[in-house]
């Protein structure tokens, strides 16, 4: 949800777009309809209902949500509007009953009075008092249909597949090879070992996955024998393909088998094609694979951990020659998305699976997972995964790309300095290092963070002697020192690929046309200027036309891609 200082905070940013782009999963404008005080109030119930099924959030009303300009779209609700009626009518209408809580915003535009309704996050499904109902999706409240319906159980946890008892606690369905290896595996990660030095079936009662006598689908998972799984499971297993191409592959590998006998598994075969290679660099000795045992390993996990197990299909892990795919069915939940993914609160769509696996310390409830993921490639100068949803399945793949000995010696240095760089700042780097330079707003959305945090992070990094930044407002841009750009590819391009400064570009390029006259030779093509100043090319079209302004012997001669720009009077001379 928004507080109303940080709705005020955003309205002066209506001057320059419309409230629908300032709309997102937890905040949305609505316009007041002063015609009809009941069609208003069923608008209220409608937001009300939207938003409490998507997690709660924040509802302006008062604000047209496609009008630029803030006189324009800021209306107003009118001072007759009492907040204790909309609050009953909310409360009145609504099924499980919503309490929203209203605010004030006073405003000089309009009627002067903005409202905020406040939904706190609940326990969804929400509808009103005939039966309908939406769902707030990004930034849009989408049907309630059946299988989003269904899909909030999963969420909230009171339709967890894994936590169903199937059958009677007995050792015959248990396999010891899958225990032993699931105590191994703990055991790595450090689990208590009061823990794991318990019985077999003690540890799964103390795991919560034997209640009453009774096995759940979570126990046979992490220790059932293959034949108990396809009982029980039977949308549980894994298939492993060796891709020759796109569509043909070479080698194919279909089992049934508890998680940590498939993890286990899965990581034998990738062996031979993720081989260990040292590096030395005085007192650093590093051993790293094509792909880090840490990303393999949470990129694994994450696929049987979060597996829609009603969907038949089996976890697939696909190696290319050019990359390693790791998917599994269902899509994400509760408003978790790949542009969101790094920083949104976890949520789980097996939770009794999940929190066993906590305690054993094979996963993490803080959404430590994914960042490490990232972490552990991009500190050896790697691309981090692609994480995408296609359909109803989710898909990681990880390029296949060479250890980058800079990159690793650089990271290693600056800990040992006490400066220890996150996964913002190895992806801004990473980011810097292929690009010249990179602005706040793609900044934030590199880092799935907000302007105002990555401004920050980028702050820090200034400070650190990582990077430098130029313009300035929303023309503010940020690139790699040209010391360490240097140290980092030590091709000794820092100087030549950043931008130069408005008014030297001006100096630059005046100078050069009239040397090209002086010479009788023709001006300057957009592209030409792109390439002496780094600018894009809006950013050359404005450069030129103050620089016409300023110099009326400057022409533009020509136009669209044929245009280019000559200065007349040195030619003259």
């Amino acid at each position: 949800m928004r507080s109303a200082a940080q709705i005020e905070a955003l309205l002066p940013d209506l001057e320059l777009c419309v409230a629908d782009d300032l709309e997102d999963q937890d905040l949305d404008f609505k316009q007041w309809d002063t015609q009809s005080r009941d069609k208003a109030v069923k608008t209220l119930v409608q937001m009300a209902v939207c938003m409490a099924n998507g997690g709660g959030g924040t509802v302006v009303f008062g604000v047209a949500d496609r009008v630029k300009g803030r006189g324009r779209a800021i209306l107003g609700v009118p001072p007759e509007i009492d907040t204790n009626m909309l609050k009953a009518a909310v409360y009145d209408q609504t099924d499980p009953k919503i309490m929203p809580v209203f605010e004030e915003l006073l405003v000089s535009e309009g009627t002067g009075r903005l409202l905020l309704m406040q939904i706190h996050p609940g326990m969804p499904p929400y509808t009103d008092s005939a039966g309908k109902g939406t769902i707030r999706i990004g930034k849009d409240c989408q049907p309630l249909t059946g299988t989003l319906r269904r899909k909030i159980g999963v969420e909230t946890g009171e339709t967890d597949y894994t936590g169903q008892f199937v059958a009677e606690a007995n050792p015959r369905f248990l396999s010891a090879t899958a225990l032993e290896t699931l105590r191994n595996q703990a055991r790595r990660e450090r689990a208590p070992d009061e823990l794991l030095r318990l019985g077999d079936i003690e540890l799964l009662r103390t795991l919560g996955l034997i209640k009453n006598g009774s096995l759940t689908r979570a126990a046979l998972l992490l220790a059932g024998t293959e034949e108990a799984i396809r009982g029980y499971v039977p949308g549980h297993g894994w298939t492993f393909l060796h891709m020759a191409s796109d569509t043909d592959y070479a080698n194919r590998e279909d089992r049934v088998s508890a998680l940590p006998l498939a993890v286990q598994r899965l990581e034998e075969l990738l062996l031979p094609f993720n081989p260990i290679t040292t590096y030395k660099q005085g007192l650093f000795h590093y051993e790293y694979r094509t792909w880090p045992e840490i990303a393999l390993r949470e990129a694994l996990m994450n696929a049987f951990c979060h597996a829609d197990l009603r969907i038949a299909g089996p976890v697939m892990v696909k190696l290319y020659r050019d990359r390693l795919e790791i998917s599994n069915n269902g899509g994400f939940i509760a408003g978790i998305t790949p542009e969101n993914i790094l920083h949104h609160q976890p949520a789980a769509r097996n939770p009794l699976l999940v929190e066993a696996l906590t305690r054993l310390r094979l996963v993490n409830r803080s959404n430590l997972g994914i960042n490490r993921m990232f972490s552990s490639l991009l500190v050896e100068g790697k691309e981090p995964p692609v994480i995408r949803e296609i359909g109803d399945s989710v898909l990681v793949s990880f390029a296949k790309r060479e250890f980058d000995a800079a990159m690793r010696l650089f990271v290693a240095e600056e800990a040992e300095k006490g400066h220890i760089l996150g996964v913002d700042e190895l992806l801004l780097l990473g980011h810097l290092r292929q690009h010249p330079e990179v602005d706040t707003a793609a900044a934030a959305v590199l880092c799935q963070r907000s302007e105002a945090e990555i401004r920050e992070r980028l702050s820090g990094m200034e400070s650190n002697g990582y990077v430098e930044h130029g313009g300035t407002g929303r023309g503010t841009y940020w690139c790699l020192s040209p010391a360490l750009y240097r140290r980092l590819t030590g091709d000794g391009q820092g100087e030549k690929r950043r931008r130069i400064d408005w008014d030297a570009a001006k100096v630059r390029v005046l100078s050069i046309l009239m040397e090209r006259a002086k010479r009788g030779e023709p001006g300057l093509s957009n592209q030409h200027i792109r390439q002496i100043t780094h600018y894009d090319r809006s950013q050359v079209r404005r450069l030129m036309q103050e620089l016409q302004a300023e110099h009326p012997e400057l022409q533009q001669i020509g136009e669209r891609r044929w245009t280019r720009y000559e200065y007349i009077n040195a030619r003259e001379h």
